[in-house]
């Protein structure tokens, strides 16, 4: 399991300009029946210094998820999982239970429902101390007897876009280019970048400190 410390600092940028944040790995029937989560959105100010800080953990978990206004909220059930790994989620009595990980095809992680319902289900993150994992990708109905396999690569992108709102789900591609897209596995624990604005072209770029 690996740690990464992300840090994302601006200095007198001349613009507001707000940074979102995804973790979405190149899956295949993307925006069709699995969708990219929303990680972060942080406003940065036009003038003085500003930074936010994060941090990414390698502890996967799936989650029963719930959609509420285009949002995945908290989930009510969920278990830890690591790549090369499957579980079982099933019902009694309108309680939902994830059984423990047992093995299965080497690199990725697997879900199947079996509580006789259609389910929605993420993939998430888990960091010390939380209680619930971060959502990174939403699986929509989830048919009884199915399951949900995902070879989980966290590459994190980065937009600027004020569209969308933490743990908002991507129903189809951001309509901005990305300005930065980086494996977090190819990384150091700790990493900062800059956030900058070129007056005359309007761009903005994302550099390692």
């Amino acid at each position: 399991m690996f740690i990464k410390n992300l840090t994302f600092q601006s200095n007198n940028l001349g613009k507001q300009v707000t940074l979102m944040l995804t973790l979405s790995p190149d899956v295949d029937r993307l925006y069709e029946d699995v969708f990219p989560v929303v990680w972060r959105v942080i406003n940065f100010p036009k003038s003085g210094p500003y930074r936010a800080s994060m941090t990414y953990t390698s502890q996967l978990a799936f989650s029963r998820a719930q959609e509420e206004n285009g949002k995945v909220v908290d989930a009510v059930t969920s278990i830890n999982i690591n790549n090369g790994e499957k579980t079982i989620l099933t019902e009694a009595n309108d309680f939902y239970h994830f059984s423990t990980p047992q093995g299965a095809a080497s690199g990725i992680l697997q879900a199947q429902n079996h509580t006789g319902t259609t389910q929605e289900m993420a993939v998430g993150f888990v960091n010390k101390g939380d209680f619930t994992p971060t959502p990174v990708l939403f699986f929509s109905d989830v048919g009884d007897g199915s399951n949900v396999t995902a070879k989980f690569t966290p590459v994190l992108r980065a937009y600027i876009t004020s569209d969308y709102e933490a743990t908002s789900i991507l129903r189809g591609p951001v309509d901005t280019p990305a300005i930065l897209s980086q494996d977090l596995t190819g990384l150091p624990q700790n990493t900062i970048w800059n956030l900058s604005h070129d007056a005359t072209t309007g761009r903005y770029t994302l550099t390692h400190a």
